[in-house]
Formats: C-alpha cells, sequence, structure tokens
C-alpha cells in the first residue's frame, strides 16, 4: 500500500527566515564586493607614477630640479595663488627615476615644472586620482572611508586565517591540482592553491592596510585620552613637532636655503619632497623629505625655518621603534620598494587575491545552486562586480577624456555601478560573465589601442602600458571564442557535473 506525502503549507515564519538568509546573503555579497574593488584597485595602482606618466604622456621629462629651480616653482605657484584663497600647503616633488618629472601643488591645483623651475602644463591625472580615492577611501568622506576600508582590512586578515585553518591539509596540497573536469572541482583548487602561494603577500597588505586605515580611530582615541582631544599632538610624536602657527603675513620661506643647508646636515641626500607649511605666513616653515635607499621607511622629515635655518627631523629613520613601524607600513602596503621588480610581484599578487575573492563567491553561489537554493540574481549580481566593476573602471578613461579633468569620475562610477547591479538583479540571464569578460576585455583593447594611436607617447613607460593591456585582453577573448565554437566546453562549464 502506498504512502502519500502531505504537501506542506509554507508558513510566514518560513518565509520571513528564507527572506532573512537572501539578506544575509546580499550583505556578505556586498562585502566581498568592497573587498574586491579594493584589491582590484590596490593592483592597478601599483604603478600609479606609471599612470600618471600615461594620462599625460607628452609633458616635459627631467632628471633633477636644482635649489634655485625649486624656489622658482614655488614662487611661480604662489603668482598663481592671487585671488585664491590661502593655500595651507605647498608641495614641491623632486623628480626620481620612477618619475621624471617635478611638480609643485597647492590646495587648488598642482602644475608639472620645466628644469628651470617654470610651469609647464597643469597636472590632469584625474583618472589616476580616482583610482587611487577608490582604494583609499572609496569615494566616502575620507575620514569614514579609510576606516571602513581600514575594517575590510581586518576582515581580509580573518578571511586568509580561517581559510587555511578550515583546510588542514591545504599546504601539504599547495601544488596539487585536481584534473577532473569539473569547473567547481578546479575553481575550488585554484582559490586554494593562489591562498596558499599569496598567504605572506594577502597578510602583510591587509594589516598594513588596516593600520593606515584604521590609524584615525587609534590617533583619536589616544587624543581623549592624553592630549586633551589634541589629535595634531599625538601624530607629532610619530611625523615630528611643528613649530607654533602665526598668521601675520610674511615673504614666502626660502626653500632654496633650506635645500642647501640640508645638503650640510645630511650629506648625499635625496630629496623627495619639499613641502612648506602655512605659507607667506610669519610661522611658515620648510619640510623636507629625504629619501633612504634600502630602508622600508617613506622618507625621513627634516624641517627647517622660513629663513632656511636647520630647526629639527622626525626620527622616522632612527628614532623609537614605533615611528620606524609607522613609517614602513605605507612602502609595505603599496610596494613603494626595491623598484619594479617588486612593483610586478604586487601586481602579479594583487591579481591573485582579485582571483580568490572572485572565486571564492562563486563557489559559495555553486553550492547554493547545487543545494536547490538558487541564486540566479545574486549570481548576476557578483558577475556584474567581477567583470562590470573592471570595465566601468576602464569606461572612466573615456569620460575623463570626453568631459575633462575636472569631471566627477567617482559619482559617476558609483552611479553606474549601482545602476549595473539594479539592472543584473532584475535581469539576471543578461549577466552572464562571458558576456561581461568578453565586453571587459574588447574595453581595455579599444582603450590601449585608442591611447597608443590618438596620443602617440612618445615615451617608453606609457607604450609599454598599453601593449601589456593587449597582451592580456587578446587571449582573453581568444579564449572566450574559443569557448563559443567548443559546445562541449562551453555546455560543460554552464552545467558542471554535481559531486
Amino acid at each position: 500500500m502506498g504512502c502519500r506525502v502531505k504537501a506542506e503549507a509554507v508558513s510566514p515564519r518560513q518565509t520571513l527566515v528564507k527572506r532573512a538568509l537572501g539578506g544575509h546573503a546580499a550583505i556578505g555579497l556586498l562585502a566581498s564586493a568592497l573587498l574586491y574593488i579594493i584589491a582590484l584597485t590596490g593592483t592597478v595602482i601599483v604603478i600609479h607614477d606609471g599612470w600618471q606618466r600615461w594620462e599625460q604622456p607628452n609633458v616635459p621629462e627631467i632628471a633633477t630640479l636644482s635649489p634655485a629651480a625649486v624656489q622658482s616653482a614655488i614662487n611661480a605657484a604662489v603668482a598663481r595663488e592671487v585671488g585664491q584663497p590661502a593655500t595651507t600647503h605647498l608641495y614641491v616633488r623632486m623628480p626620481s627615476a620612477d618619475m621624471p618629472r617635478a611638480t609643485v601643488t597647492t590646495d587648488s591645483g598642482g602644475w608639472y615644472v620645466d628644469a628651470t623651475g617654470r610651469i609647464v602644463a597643469r597636472e590632469a591625472h584625474g583618472w589616476t586620482d580616482f583610482m587611487v580615492g577608490l582604494h583609499e577611501y572609496l569615494h566616502l568622506p575620507m575620514t569614514w572611508g579609510m576606516i571602513l576600508v581600514g575594517a575590510l582590512g581586518v576582515m581580509l586578515c580573518a578571511l586568509v586565517t580561517t581559510g587555511v585553518l578550515a583546510h588542514p591539509k591545504i599546504i601539504r596540497d599547495a601544488f596539487c591540482l585536481r584534473t577532473r573536469h569539473d569547473p567547481q572541482l578546479a575553481r575550488a583548487d585554484w582559490h586554494n592553491r593562489l591562498g596558499v602561494w599569496t598567504l605572506p603577500f594577502v597578510l602583510a597588505v591587509a594589516l598594513t592596510g588596516a593600520f593606515i586605515g584604521l590609524g584615525s580611530v587609534g590617533t583619536t582615541m589616544l587624543a581623549k585620552a592624553y592630549t586633551g582631544g589634541d589629535m595634531l599632538k599625538v601624530y607629532a610624536n610619530i611625523f615630528g613637532h611643528e613649530p607654533p602657527s602665526n598668521p601675520a603675513r610674511a615673504p614666502i620661506a626660502d626653500a632654496a636655503a633650506a635645500m642647501r643647508t640640508l645638503a650640510t646636515q645630511a650629506p648625499g641626500a635625496t630629496p623627495t619632497y619639499v613641502i612648506i607649511h602655512e605659507p607667506l605666513t610669519a610661522g611658515q616653515h620648510v619640510q623636507i623629505l629625504v629619501e633612504h635607499p634600502r630602508r622600508l621607511i617613506y622618507g625621513e622629515s627634516y624641517f627647517f625655518d622660513g629663513a632656511g635655518a636647520f630647526h629639527s627631523k622626525a626620527g622616522l629613520s632612527d628614532g623609537e621603534i614605533g615611528q620606524q613601524v609607522a613609517a614602513s607600513s605605507y612602502n609595505l602596503h603599496f610596494g613603494n620598494f626595491a623598484g619594479l621588480p617588486v612593483e610586478i610581484a604586487y601586481m602579479v599578487m594583487g591579481l591573485a587575491l582579485c582571483a580568490i575573492t572572485a572565486t571564492g563567491n562563486s563557489l559559495w553561489l555553486e553550492k547554493r545552486r547545487r543545494r536547490g537554493l538558487g541564486g540566479e540574481r545574486l549570481r548576476a549580481c557578483w558577475n556584474m562586480t567581477v567583470w562590470g566593476s573592471a570595465t566601468l573602471m576602464v569606461w572612466m578613461i573615456w569620460l575623463r577624456a570626453a568631459a575633462g579633468q575636472d569631471a566627477p569620475l567617482g559619482l559617476a562610477f558609483w552611479g553606474a555601478f549601482a545602476a549595473a547591479i539594479v539592472v543584473a538583479a532584475t535581469f539576471p540571464r543578461i549577466a552572464g560573465a562571458a558576456t561581461l569578460r568578453r565586453v571587459c576585455a574588447s574595453s581595455v583593447l579599444v582603450t590601449a589601442i585608442g591611447h597608443l594611436v590618438l596620443l602617440r607617447p612618445a615615451i617608453a613607460g606609457p607604450i609599454v602600458i598599453d601593449l601589456v593591456a593587449i597582451a592580456l585582453s587578446v587571449p582573453l577573448l581568444a579564449y572566450d571564442l574559443r569557448l563559443r565554437h567548443d559546445p562541449g566546453a562551453a555546455a560543460l562549464k554552464a552545467n558542471p557535473t554535481p559531486t
């Protein structure tokens, strides 16, 4: 005698639980999306100097800038400030091997200068600035954005640690890849192996990113506890004490004299920045940041008064160990040490981190599908995050070219990204990974070729970037073309065999 299964009605409680689980999944995808965007932009801006040259490939380049030329550049920038609100800081960036250009920057803008200190062009690398801002604070108000990015760095540390602990054989099997024709297994293997291979890099980058991003929180707490809420006093213990302010008007500081004094205080020192704090006031002072080769610190700061007399140095190179650690976190995070080989290694490791983040969520979404939990809309949203966000970053280059240096790239990116996610959630069938991947690769290819043809860069750096972009996008397009003409491979990719 057969038995009949009584269909159970879905209760409101079950409906609520199902919606809560969907909401939980969406929040998890949101955090992963932000981690992915931070990883992708971090990979790109490792060579931010190269991108600045790429955006303006025909700006004159120089090898050195004399003290007299530095002073001329400062005077030229001050002359341009007439009628503008008083600037609080004036920066002269010295030319270097990585960036053979000199710039002078105030609160109202920046300009390139030639070897004599004469202004020759406006700084117009809005896309590079957009990418840096997206990585550092997600274009939120800077303090809150850096706190969020720092918190995501902590989350990344937790994900990496728990990922290793959850796979006790992961180290032993670090170079073991299963060859079964199951994309889910292959994706899991690559996810785990890349996680092992990049473990030291990811931990170093995540920890330093969390340190930098959450630094303002720690400083605020220390200020409330020890300095009556004065954060500048806390920072002074690390980055050096500044003389008291005096807003009375005065001639511009003698930075050339300060540079000549530096030569006697630190013979052979290589200045990277000359900074005038509170220019044109009686309390102004000059800070010169000096490079220290074979050290992780971003530099040592020397302070001079307005006449160029030596005042003090911060102690970042030989002070308390905490100062040296703080000064080393920036270069360790961004890969600004040991030149091009380290930059290439950071970019390769960064791409691996992007792949780890992308495959991690893809694995989770596939498990949901195999358990009959659906998730087609979540998958479409994740595809749009992985390939759509990268495509939009490329399209911002064209918006920058069309609308000019002051185009609101941050607003345009987040607006377009939000719209793309809504479209993916509403029409999930149009947000397939293969389709979006082809759009992304085609955008990169067209942009690189367009840059070569339209701007005709005369220096090697931008040309190399274009050629690398072409070399990466063409194989990706060829791979998708092969899938389109191989029904068996495409079917296997779309409907993997359950395990």
